[in-house]
């Protein structure tokens, strides 16, 4: 039987591209997603949202802490009893965006807004340090689980997989399209200036044979830079350092122009890339974005993917770069740092650019006679239908070299029940061509840790993420939670991993993120304390 996951009926809920639709066509007008009225998702009554009003310019919204911030409510997945459906089938997503959005809003002092937080991308943020498999396998499964520390009698569950490691001199060569948003908005916290040290990054270690484009928006299109081998650095580096903000948005045509160049650059057997930096706000073109992400989609289809590239704070459209990267079939970052900016651009180079697996989907079957119910965590805006698993026409997400992909499951097991526990099922693509693979593990109850106390690091690790994440959304099941508690297992986490820097930071988020709820409640400007 096949349940609806996150079917937690939102009255009034715009679909992405609808609300993409208001900021890409809608010019000047301004709005973001308000809490929903509604909190268990048991509630039979529908959730409607609040929508805040309609405002121009770079007016603050109901108090937001910064202007024309577009997010959207995906909801929050529900427990599922086993005898109804035992099946849980998802695509996988690397995206990263917005965890290091919610890191921007709490390093400028500010509470991210609830809608701001989608779990799989702060949990998928980190190297958990799984192995990688061997030969010319693409994935290698590793599943783990024990107590929750956050939750009585639950039982937490981790689905980690890793991608084929591919080393950088083994790359394919890459012809990439900047597609670059020039327009007044990106002139704003010298936005255009981080972009363009950002591709000055990316372009150091590209090799000669690899090929370079740039392509324009303002008020208008253009192509800037028609492509050119990287053996010409130098006039490369001109081209961006020259780049200056001006003019509104027309992501319409900057896109247009820029696929049309990575059509005339195709170069079959490569990495044909479009990487798109942006705000994500488009205020002038005659099309919807239904139509630019089915042409995305299309282009994707011929081998020509995208990435969106995010900059900035306030007037930023979360929705639109979201879907780009994912109808693209490449992936979607924020960059709030020069730190980031690296991290995406030059120590993630090939994993960023080269695909290993298309349409990866995930099934977990769990068994009814140990597990009782479970809840995935996360990945609400991708869940897919169980009979569609199999459905090699349904698409699913795409995997770098070496990435990584983990989600959690919280288990409600039956009493001293044991045996298998789940079987988890991998089914993808070939990165070329339409071959298909699906692998298969099992993990039974004996091959759980017991306490929390004795798993592995990486399941500590993604619990710790997975519950602060869950406490920022306000969370159903979060009710009740405790940042105090996430922290105390984040700084264990961060002695395990030898102070490695972004566990560090984690736990500086965690300890600003309790600041901040607590300097709220104290002013009487909390919407509801997070620590309940």
């Amino acid at each position: 039987m096949t349940t609806r996951r996150w079917m937690l009926p939102v009255a009034g809920l715009m679909t992405a591209a609808a609300l993409a639709a208001a900021v890409f066509v809608g010019c000047e007008q301004r709005f973001m997603t308000h809490p929903l009225a509604g909190r268990a998702p048991q509630a039979a009554a529908a959730r409607e949202m609040q929508p805040g009003k309609a405002h121009g310019g770079t007016s603050n919204v109901n108090d937001a802490a910064f202007d024309a911030m577009f997010f959207r409510n995906y909801g929050v997945n529900p427990y599922i009893d086993t005898d109804d459906d035992a099946l849980s089938t998802f695509a996988v997503d690397v995206d990263t965006g917005s965890y290091t959005l919610a890191r921007s809003y709490l390093n400028r002092g500010h509470l991210p807004p609830k809608d701001a937080v989608r779990v799989e991308e702060f949990v998928n943020y980190f190297d958990y340090d799984y192995s990688p498999p061997g030969g010319d396998d693409a994935f290698a499964i590793h599943l783990a689980a024990a107590e929750s520390p956050f939750a009585g009698n639950r039982t937490l569950f981790r689905v980690g997989l890793k991608g084929r490691v591919i080393d950088a001199a083994d790359r394919k060569d890459a012809v990439l399209t900047f597609v670059i948003d020039v327009s007044g908005s990106m002139g704003r916290e010298d936005r255009l200036g981080t972009v363009k040290q950002a591709l000055r990054m990316l372009t150091e270690p590209l090799r000669p044979a690899d090929r370079v484009g740039i392509a324009i928006y303002g008020s208008r299109g253009e192509e800037y830079m028609s492509h050119k081998d990287v053996e010409h650095k130098r006039d490369i580096l001109r081209a961006i350092d020259r780049l200056e903000p001006a003019g509104s948005t027309n992501a319409e045509e900057g896109l247009r122009i820029g696929y049309r160049m990575a059509e005339r650059a195709f170069r079959q057997g490569a990495i044909n890339r479009v990487i798109l930096c942006s705000d994500g706000v488009a205020n002038v073109g005659r099309t919807g974005p239904e139509a630019i992400l089915k042409q995305i989609q299309a282009q994707a289809a011929r081998g020509i993917t995208l990435s969106a590239v995010g900059f900035g704070m306030g007037n930023y459209n979360d929705v639109l770069m979201e879907q780009l990267g994912d109808k693209g079939d490449g992936h979607y970052a924020y960059v709030d740092t020069l730190d980031e900016a690296k991290r995406v651009f030059v120590e993630n180079l090939t994993g960023t650019l080269q695909v290993i697996a298309r349409d990866v989907k995930v099934q977990v079957e769990f068994n009814p006679a140990v597990v009782r119910s479970y809840r995935l965590i996360g990945y609400e805006n991708r869940d897919v239908a169980d009979e569609d698993f199999r459905d090699d026409t349904v698409d699913g997400g795409e995997v770098g070299a070496g990435h990584a992909v983990t989600a959690l499951y919280e288990l409600k097991r039956w009493p001293d029940k044991h045996g298998k526990l789940a079987t988890v099922r991998v089914r993808y693509k070939a990165a070329e061509g339409e071959k298909v693979e699906e692998v298969a593990r099992d993990f039974r109850s004996g091959d759980a840790s017991g306490e929390f106390a004795a798993a592995d690091r990486q399941l500590k690790l993604a619990a710790c993420t997975a519950q602060f994440a869950e406490i920022l959304r306000r969370s159903y099941w979060a009710r009740g939670a405790k940042l105090a508690d996430v922290l105390a297992v984040a700084e264990k986490c961060r002695n395990h991993y030898d102070y490695r820097q972004d566990v560090k930071e984690l736990v500086e988020l965690i300890e600003q993120a309790r600041r901040l709820d607590a300097d709220a409640a104290d002013d009487g400007a909390a919407l509801g304390s997070l620590e309940q």
